[in-house]
């Protein structure tokens, strides 16, 4: 559980950062998210999680 929470605040942290530095940028793929249909967010998002959770996986002891 541990591990988890410490990826998770990581991804918080990373994200926030992209804001702080790129605020512009992120406003402009927030505005392009809204053109790609649902579906192919969804499978985006699950194809990111599974890589991110395999990685995980893969380096914890």
């Amino acid at each position: 559980m541990t591990l988890f929470l410490t990826a998770l605040a990581l991804a918080i942290a990373l994200e926030g950062l992209l804001y702080a530095a790129f605020p512009d940028g992120m406003k402009r793929m927030m505005s392009r998210a809204l053109e790609v249909p649902s579906p192919q967010l969804r499978a985006g998002g699950l194809i990111a999680a599974t890589a991110a959770i395999l990685v995980i996986w893969l380096i914890s002891p």
